[in-house]
């Protein structure tokens, strides 16, 4: 199984405080990554180290062979970046902004139209293609951004909470466009507060405090650690309970 994202002694400060502490991680191909963790555990920190938004004070970040830090570009063109907060052009249609984030990839026009067309129907925003995404809900924007993301059909999706706020029948939409890509061999990695939705999806889960990496592991695996009959829950909150104490 060869490596999707490598992370080696990954480390980041902000001031006095160290908001990644010398983080080892590895995603393999082909594989959707759960990373669990409190809020200020390091979560979205590393995954925007990874797309390159906010730079390393040491360590190493490689994506399917890439060094991301001696190749920023060749790695963000095979890398998308979903925030928890959708962000788009709202003077634009939910068709136009395809259409500009294509153009940016460098995506060929025809091959652009089909994935658009195919994701907007598969979102259930097809009708909507035409409208103006100022106008659009919460959910709705939450949807044209994961289909901008996906858009120059990247090697390695990372995705920041992205089902926060999303009422049920979308929230099952992005699922099940997360889970038919994994099956179609994209590497995923995601946070979530919401501990059913790593328990349902993740195929590994990572768990981290004060930027470092408690366990990881299948959910069998995780519950080995905490006892048999042990569930995600009990698993996070010990894990995460300990590290606590430690650090006090």
């Amino acid at each position: 199984m060869s490596d999707a994202l490598t992370l080696r002694a990954l480390t980041k400060k902000f001031g006095e405080k160290t908001a990644v502490d010398n983080l080892d991680l590895t995603l393999h191909a082909g594989e959707l990554y759960g990373l669990l963790g409190p809020n200020g555990a390091g979560k979205t920190t590393t995954l925007r180290m990874v797309a390159g938004l906010v730079k390393p004070d040491a360590g190493g970040i490689n994506i399917f062979g890439i060094d991301a830090l001696a190749d920023p570009r060749g790695a963000k063109s095979i890398v998308a970046w979903l925030p928890d907060e959708p962000s788009l052009y709202d003077k634009l249609t939910a068709w136009e902004y395809l259409e500009f984030i294509a153009g940016l990839w460098g995506v060929e026009v025809k091959t652009a139209r089909t994935r658009a067309e195919e994701l907007l129907k598969f979102l259930d925003l097809w009708d909507n293609r035409n409208e103006r995404t100022e106008g659009f809900s919460r959910g709705m924007k939450q949807k044209t951004s994961l289909a901008g993301a996906l858009i120059h059909d990247p090697k390695l999706l990372m995705l920041d909470e992205p089902l926060t706020g999303l009422d049920a029948s979308i929230a099952r939409q992005v699922k099940d466009l997360l889970q038919q890509r994994a099956r179609a061999g994209g590497t995923i990695i995601l946070t979530t507060h919401l501990l059913d939705v790593a328990e349902r999806m993740a195929t590994r889960i990572g768990i981290i405090q004060h930027g470092r990496l408690l366990a990881e592991g299948t959910l069998e695996e995780l519950r080995g650690r905490a006892g048999g009959g042990a569930t995600l829950e009990d698993v996070y909150l010990s894990l995460v309970g300990a590290a606590n104490v430690e650090a006090g």
